[in-house]
């Protein structure tokens, strides 16, 4: 196949002279889950923010940092819109150059926060160059695999390349302590891989070859094998390892059906670490209860249908491989980050796509709606062209 968009024809015969210039159910879903995320990013900071001294007692800090970095986003949004991604596809190796640049820059010049040193400082804001490496290694598959045609079947050409270049990026996060960005870019890579038509051989080989490694990786850092233990039986571990989870847990417990209302949870007052970014989902289950969680999966749901349809009616291999790994990417890191608030499994440090604070992880995800955004509009506007041609 290897490229799964569908025959003209087919295309032709789904979109009609009267489509939409692009897609308004994915834009409106993510556009919902940013104001979502604005609304619980204020909700669960607010309190904190206003009672710190560092940040000037300020309720509207991380709000306003937010709100710019969705500004920027959007500027982003409109620029990529109006490029195109056949002139995105000109930019994939650049954009993994400038990324591996910036990942071997962090232990020099990176900023460190969490007991982890992940950001570079540009003046009043900080970049994130793991939330970079998501963008460039989709660009980077979609360009070489769009390439590749029958051969991405072969080992040393279809399978080897790739997995060199996401191993080099995972060994890069993993050595600013991202183990969680690591799991991204693999399941990433397999979807893509598998999507593209790559042997189902290889890629369970490559899988079980991964094991010892992700188990060594794990026993390597003690922090790494407590949080395995407290996952386990977070209730044992409450106080110490597992305190973080077991108030994820106790804060979605007193929910309920519909929760406790805007405002008035009670883990986001110094009792729920990160509550307004990697868990902010347990903010949003204890004021909205189980139909606020309900409405965040449909939302997710939503994008990931929408980005497998724009990528099952792509109008190029890139577009559709692109399209592709852009919802993967966002599907899986939506998946984890809500496993984890939830106790399905280990913790790890990610934020949840659109909704956590984060002004690196908004903006790349902006990146990744844009060019979603234009393929479907592309896809769109050919559609009725082929329509007339037949």
């Amino acid at each position: 196949m290897r490229w799964f968009g569908r025959s003209e024809a087919a295309q032709a015969g789904n979109a009609g002279a009267n489509a939409p210039p692009f897609d308004p159910v994915l834009l409106g879903a993510i556009l919902s889950l940013v104001a979502l995320g604005l609304v619980m990013v204020y909700s669960a900071s607010a309190i904190p923010a206003s009672q710190s001294k560092r940040l000037g007692f300020d309720e509207f800090y991380y709000l306003k940092r937010q709100l710019l970095a969705a500004g920027l986003g959007l500027v982003l949004l409109v620029v990529a819109f109006k490029v195109g991604h056949r002139r995105v596809q000109l930019l994939a190796y650049p954009v993994l150059a400038f990324t591996f640049v910036s990942l071997l820059l962090v232990p020099l010049i990176g900023k460190s926060a969490g007991g982890a040193q992940r950001w570079i400082p540009l003046g009043p804001f900080q970049f994130q160059p793991a939330e970079a490496a998501k963008v460039a290694l989709v660009l980077y598959l979609a360009h070489s695999l769009s390439k590749k045609g029958e051969v991405i079947r072969t080992f040393s050409i279809g399978l080897l390349p790739h997995v060199i270049v996401t191993v080099a990026l995972v060994g890069l996060c993993l050595a600013q302590s991202d183990f969680g960005t690591g799991v991204i870019l693999f399941l990433v890579l397999f979807a893509v891989l598998f999507s593209a038509g790559a042997r189902v051989s290889y890629l369970i080989g490559a899988g079980l070859a991964a094991l010892p490694v992700a188990y060594w990786l794990v026993r390597s850092k003690e922090y790494r094998w407590t949080r395995i233990i407290a996952f386990l039986d977070p209730e044992a571990h409450r106080y110490k390892e597992g305190f973080q989870l077991w108030e994820s847990l106790l804060g979605a417990a007193h929910g309920g059906w519909f929760g406790q209302g805007l405002g008035q949870g009670k883990g986001k007052l110094y009792y729920l670490p990160a509550a307004h970014t990697d868990f902010i989902a347990a903010v949003i289950a204890e004021e909205t209860g189980l139909l606020g969680v309900l409405l965040l999966l449909g939302l997710f749901g939503v994008v990931v249908w929408r980005g497998v349809r724009a990528a099952l009616n792509a109008s190029t291999p890139f577009a559709a491989y692109s399209a592709l790994g852009f919802t993967a990417l966002l599907g899986a890191q939506a998946i984890v980050n809500l496993s984890v608030v939830f106790g399905l499994v280990p913790t790890k440090g990610l934020t949840l796509p659109f909704v956590s604070y984060g002004g690196s992880s908004l903006v790349a995800n902006y990146v990744l709606l844009a060019l979603l955004v234009r393929i479907s509009d592309q896809t769109a506007r050919r559609a009725p062209e082929r329509a007339v041609a037949t």
